[in-house]
C-alpha cells in the first residue's frame, strides 16, 4: 500500500494493519503540537495501554503544502532512535515500529509525561535530574558515534546513513544565517527594534559565519539535531524520575557541540522568564549541571576508546573546544528564537516580553562574541546577573 496521510478515523485500522493492535476500538485523538508532523495518541478505553503514532507529512505542518518537505525526514528519525536504543536507552521513549511507506513511527504513549517547557513555563522547575540525564544523554550518544567509541568503517557507514540534507539545509539557513540578513523568516516584538540592528555587526556576523561552518563540516557524532526543552518530556514512574527525550527528525553527524548549544539556549531563555516572572528555583543552574554530567560521563566512557593514540591531555584540549562551540551554538540559538523563525513561548508568552528578550538577546550575543574567553559556567551564570 502506498503513502498516505492518514486521518484520526484511519488511525486504529492502520494499528491493526501494522499488528499492533487487537479487535478492541480504542479512542484515538490527535495531538499535534511541533511544526513538522502528524501526531496521534490511541488509548484502551478502559484505560489500561496506548501508544503513539507519528506521522512525517510532505510538508511543514504549521505551514501546509505552500511549505513542501519530503516525509523521508521521518527516515532518519527512526535510524537515529536506534542509535540512540543502543547507548541509552533508558532516555527515549520504547520504538514499537517503523513503517517506511508511510514514514510513520509508532512508540510508546507519553501522556503521564509532560513537555519540559510547557512545566517550566507554568512555573515548574527542572527537578534535581533532567538536567543531568541530558548531559549523560549527550555524552553517550557522543562518545559512541565518535571515532573515540566506534570502528572507522561503521563510521563512515552511519555519517553516510544520517545524512540529511534538506533538513540540515533548514538549520543553516533559520538558525545561522538568516538572522543575520534582511529575510521574510524574520521577525520580532517592535521594542526590540534597536537590537535587531546587531545582526549587521560585521563581528558578530563572522563568528557567527565560523559557527556555520563549523555545523556544516564538524562530522563529529550523531547529533539529536534540535536538542530543547521543547523535545524533553519529564515526569514520575513508580516513584523515579523519568526523562525521555524526542523527535529526533534533524538528526545528523556533527559537532557534539550544537546538541549541547540548542539545550543551553533553552535552559537560558528560560532563566530569563523566570527572572521576569520573580519565580524562584534552579533555573539558572541547568548549564553546568548538564556539563558537568556532561564531562563526567565522556570522561567516564575514555577508557574504552579503540584509538589508544589520544591521550588525556588531547581529552582536556577535546572537551575545552566543545565547552567553547557549545557556547557559540546557544548563542546563535538564542538569538533565532527572538528575532527569527519560531519564537520561543517562553518570551511571547509574558505580559512584557521585551524586558526578558533584551536579556536574553544581549545574552545570545556575548555568548557568540565572547565564547573563548568565558572558561567555565561560573562565567556564564555572571552573564546572568
Amino acid at each position: 500500500m502506498g503513502y498516505r496521510i492518514l486521518e484520526t478515523e484511519d488511525v486504529a485500522g492502520y494499528l491493526r494493519e501494522r499488528g499492533h493492535w487487537g479487535n478492541d476500538e480504542p479512542e484515538v485523538r490527535e495531538v499535534s503540537d511541533g511544526n513538522m508532523n502528524r501526531v496521534f495518541l490511541v488509548t484502551a478505553i478502559d484505560g489500561t495501554r496506548g501508544l503513539a503514532v507519528k506521522q512525517a507529512l510532505p510538508w511543514v505542518r504549521v505551514a501546509g503544502p505552500s511549505w513542501p518537505m519530503s516525509p523521508e525526514r521521518a527516515d532518519a528519525e527512526a535510524r537515529a532512535y536506534e542509535q540512540f536504543a543502543k547507548v541509552a536507552p533508558d532516555k527515549i521513549p520504547a520504538i514499537h515500529g517503523y513503517d517506511s511507506d508511510h514514514y510513520a513511527l509508532v512508540m510508546e504513549d507519553m501522556s503521564d509525561l509532560e513537555v519540559l517547557r510547557t512545566i517550566l513555563n507554568e512555573g515548574g522547575t527542572y527537578g534535581p535530574d533532567t538536567s543531568r540525564r541530558i548531559g549523560e544523554f549527550v555524552a553517550q550518544l557522543s562518545f559512541a558515534t565518535s571515532d573515540f567509541g566506534m570502528p572507522s568503517a561503521e563510521r563512515k557507514a552511519l555519517i553516510a546513513a544520517s545524512v540529511s540534507p534538506e533538513l540540515c539545509k533548514i538549520t543553516e539557513d533559520v538558525v545561522l544565517s538568516e538572522p543575520y540578513l534582511e529575510h521574510e523568516h524574520n521577525h520580532w516584538h517592535p521594542g526590540l527594534d534597536d537590537l535587531a540592528a546587531f545582526r549587521s555587526d560585521p563581528r558578530l556576523r563572522t563568528e557567527v559565519a565560523e559557527l556555520r561552518h563549523l555545523f556544516m563540516t564538524g562530522a563529529q557524532a550523531l547529533l539529536h539535531g534540535d536538542l530543547h526543552t521543547g523535545s524533553i518530556m519529564v515526569g514520575t514512574r513508580e516513584g523515579a524520575p523519568v526523562v525521555r527525550v524526542f523527535d529526533p527528525e534533524f538528526s545528523f553527524v556533527g559537532p557534539i557541540g550544537f546538541d549541547l548549544g540548542l539545550y543551553w539556549a533553552n535552559t537560558l531563555v528560560s532563566a530569563a522568564r523566570a527572572d521576569a516572572l520573580g519565580v524562584e528555583g534552579d533555573h539558572g543552574d541547568q548549564l553546568r549541571l548538564s556539563w558537568d554530567a556532561f564531562r563526567t560521563e565522556f570522561r567516564r566512557l575514555w577508557p574504552t576508546r579503540l584509538d589508544t593514540f589520544f591521550d588525556d591531555a588531547f581529552l582536556d584540549r577535546f572537551l575545552d573546544r566543545v565547552w567553547t562551540e557549545s557556547l557559540g551554538f546557544a548563542g546563535a540559538e538564542i538569538v533565532r528564537r527572538i528575532i527569527g523563525f519560531a519564537h520561543l513561548t517562553d518570551l511571547t508568552t509574558l505580559q512584557d516580553p521585551v524586558p526578558a528578550s533584551r536579556r536574553a538577546l544581549l545574552l545570545g550575543r556575548e555568548l557568540i562574541v565572547r565564547r573563548a574567553e568565558l572558561t567555565s559556567p561560573e562565567d556564564v551564570e555572571a552573564l546572568l546577573r
